[in-house]
């Protein structure tokens, strides 16, 4: 075993002594509060804390990133969504500034000089779509705020290992720093409080498509609207072909929507068979009261949730109901959907006039290759009748995977640290997004984003979700005596240093 590194000892412990940590000969560094994961749940934290008055030298934030909106960033840019496309997110959902104002409508129309982006809200949706901003002014809103709060200053580069209990209070979470960048394998982080926000383990395939592609290797024809794939694009541009489009969320939409826009755009044939597992033929939900629009297959929604899961009647009743109840709502209203925007309906409108947009309801019992080395889809249809369907690539929509055990830090906390599972198999976080059973003497873990579904709040996964979270861990660290409250007085001082660009004291 190299000097520096986890011991068997370690490895095997659930609650670590300085002793055993130095004995390893890793080196120990104490810092108040450390923040895993780098992408934004770690920022909107960070940011609130600064805001409340916590200095730098107090926080850290371990990542494989260089920024916290890297990783944002590379999803939204290969599911179709680059610096110029707008987002779904509302205008008022801004991860750099927790008061939500300027909104990005009322910023995009400053900078712009124009009014259309107000008139936009003002009219939206009986009138016009809903207002989102674009990805590029995020991550610009966000650089700006992250330079104000001394973001790099608080970064420490590495991969997290893992999050144990410290005998005495507390926790020690060790870290793998770049190659050359430590002398000892491993460096370790002692504090009194830790936050989790690792996002998601990874791709999550189809079951039927992972199985081809571990089967016969197959990457290039048979991909996800996750990873990169601007060559299925590059060859459709070349030479006509068919692609099967398999999912019915935002991703799937706007994946759509690149293969229609290239269509017009460049005089293409590409054919496009859109595969739903559900096909949506109009308002659907229990009641009059908890419908959503929708249609031609897909579930129309404005945002991921209904506006009220983020601070209205939807929020209150998840708050209050029991753990059962809280995975039937979200059932209810967390399904796949996506925005219903005018361009891409006329698009889809055009595609089934002149017949090349096929959306279809199928199951696909089995993916094949054919000898000419394209894809064979066996489906069977709602009623039963069998088809297949030749394509030139398959371009999986579904999603993220979420399960805990995928990821190395959460299972080794479910393993060691005494975290346990909700009804939704994420996390089980109290009302402060503490983690349940994790509590070390004092010393309190928390969990924000999509580690903490199925709790007692229901949008975790999206901005205000993540400010919310990062609000009632803030709150509970003021409790405790971290830092300092928000209330007028300094929530309008604050204010007032984030529009003049000074930083937070």
């Amino acid at each position: 075993m190299a000097h520096g590194d986890l011991t068997p000892e370690l490895i095997g412990s659930s609650v670590w002594t300085d002793w055993l940590v130095q004995g390893a000969g890793i080196p120990v560094y104490d810092v108040p509060l450390v923040s895993v994961g780098g992408g934004f749940g770690s920022f909107t934290l960070l940011d609130v804390l600064r805001v409340r008055g916590v200095p730098t030298s107090h926080l850290r934030v371990l990542s494989t990133s260089d920024t916290p909106w890297q990783t944002w960033e590379y999803l939204t840019r290969v599911s179709q969504l680059p610096a110029h496309e707008r987002i779904r997110s509302d205008s008022g959902a801004r991860p750099d500034n927790i008061w939500g104002f300027p909104s990005y409508a009322l910023q995009e129309a400053w900078r712009d000089r124009s009014l259309k982006p107000l008139a936009q809200v003002l009219t939206e949706p009986l009138l016009a779509d809903f207002y989102a901003p674009r990805a590029g002014l995020v991550m610009a809103s966000v650089q700006r705020e992250a330079e104000r709060i001394g973001y790099w200053e608080m970064l420490a580069k590495g991969q997290v290992r893992m999050v144990r209990k410290r005998a005495g209070g507390g926790y020690y979470t060790v870290l793998t720093p770049p190659a050359g960048a430590s002398p000892t394998k491993r460096v370790a982080l002692r504090s009194q409080y830790v936050h989790l926000a690792v996002g998601y383990p990874g791709l999550k395939f189809l079951d039927d498509l992972q199985e081809f592609r571990q089967a016969r290797g197959e990457r290039y024809r048979v991909v996800n609207a996750y990873e990169p794939h601007e060559h299925v694009y590059d060859q459709l541009r070349r030479r006509p072909g068919t692609v099967v489009l398999r999912g019915a969320g935002i991703v799937a939409s706007r994946v759509l929507q690149r293969l229609m826009d290239d269509r017009e755009r460049h005089g293409l044939h590409t054919q496009i068979v859109q595969l739903f597992r559900t096909y949506v033929t109009g308002p659907h939900g229990p009641h009059p009261f908890m419908r959503r629009k929708g249609g031609d297959g897909w579930a129309y929604q404005a945002f991921t949730m209904p506006k009220s899961a983020f601070g209205g009647q939807l929020k209150a009743r998840f708050r209050r109901a029991s753990p059962e109840r809280r995975a039937e709502l979200a059932k209810l209203v967390a399904g796949t959907t996506t925005p219903k925007l005018r361009r891409w309906q006329e698009q889809m409108d055009t595609g089934r006039r002149q017949g090349w947009y096929h959306p279809l309801q199928a199951v696909v019992e089995r993916i094949d290759q054919a000898p000419d080395g394209r894809l064979v889809s066996f489906t069977r249809s709602a009623n039963g009748a069998p088809a297949q369907f030749v394509s030139d690539f398959i371009i999986d929509c579904t999603g993220l995977e979420a399960d805990m055990p995928e990821h190395r830090v959460l299972d080794d906390l479910l393993t060691h640290g005494g975290a346990r599972r909700n009804k939704a198999g994420r996390l089980q976080v109290g009302e402060s997004f503490e983690v349940l059973g994790a509590e070390s003497e004092g010393g309190v873990l928390y969990a924000s984003g999509a580690a903490t579904a199925g709790n007692h709040f229901l949008a975790v996964d999206s901005f205000l979700g993540m400010q919310t979270a990062a609000l009632d861990i803030a709150d509970d660290l003021t409790r405790r005596g971290f830092c300092e409250g928000l209330g007028p007085v300094r929530s309008a001082a604050q204010w007032l240093r984030w529009a003049a660009n000074r930083r937070p004291e």
